[in-house]
């Protein structure tokens, strides 16, 4: 079966919460995201937080320009699981303003993939259509009971950093998806971090070759015939008969 494919974006500060005062990704990794998202002729969802937005409206407007999908990921990339449902509702608020200035935002994805099922709510109150915020890799996913919900889920297929592992483990897991295929990425990761005093998978591969394999995953699901969607596309498939 040939599958539906989502490639996503998480744009935020560089990884939260180990370096989050820098924005090397924004300003480095972004550019090469971009001009390699055009060679493939791939569209995506950017899930943008407030902040990175506000800081980076030529590169939202990039993005824009080249036919991606501009999406939320909360104003401050704070953990929602952390905050109260009064502050969680200003966080989507504010962001949801911010990039609304931009264009019309439908989908939505917590930072971390951690939202309160309780919170959905918000959302739906907020106008959304799609929530992105769930890793089917997780043991949450499974394990969390889910709540009842207007909104359109659609799961990560897997983690960010798998797509950076070697091809002889990465391709296999690969193939072996089942529609939809989401997968995520980060523009810091196509900025070399690996002598950043960080977290092993976050620095592991980045820069060259995080880009080099981000290319050869899309092109694995290419051969096997993937149309590549948006995530705001999946709320009109899901209620397609």
């Amino acid at each position: 079966m040939k599958p539906l494919v989502f490639v996503t974006v998480d744009a935020e500060p560089d990884v939260p919460p180990f370096l989050s005062s820098s924005w090397r990704g924004m300003e480095e990794g972004m550019p090469r995201l971009l001009q390699l998202l055009a060679e493939l002729n791939v569209p995506a969802t950017f899930f943008t937080t407030g902040d990175a937005a506000r800081r980076y409206p030529a590169r939202i407007r990039e993005a824009l320009k080249n036919g991606h999908e501009l999406a939320c990921h909360g104003m401050t990339h704070r953990r929602f699981t952390d905050l109260s449902r009064s502050d969680a509702a200003a966080e989507i608020r504010e962001s949801s303003g911010i990039l609304r200035d931009f264009a019309p935002v439908d989908s939505f994805r917590a930072p971390y993939l951690d939202f309160p099922e309780e919170y959905l709510g918000l959302l739906e109150d907020h106008g959304y259509r799609v929530d992105a915020s769930r890793g089917r890799y997780k043991p949450s996913h499974w394990l969390r009971p889910r709540a009842e919900t207007t909104l359109h889920r659609l799961d990560a297929s897997i983690s960010s950093s798998w797509i950076r592992l070697p091809v002889v483990v990465r391709d296999p897991l690969l193939s072996g998806l089942s529609s939809p295929v989401v997968l995520f990425v980060h523009p810091w990761e196509f900025v070399d971090l690996r002598d950043e005093d960080i977290r092993w998978d976050c620095r592991m591969g980045t820069g060259d070759h995080a880009l080099q394999s981000l290319r050869s995953a899309i092109m694995i699901l290419q051969d096997r015939g993937g149309t590549f969607q948006r995530a705001r596309d999946w709320a009109e498939l899901e209620a397609t008969p």
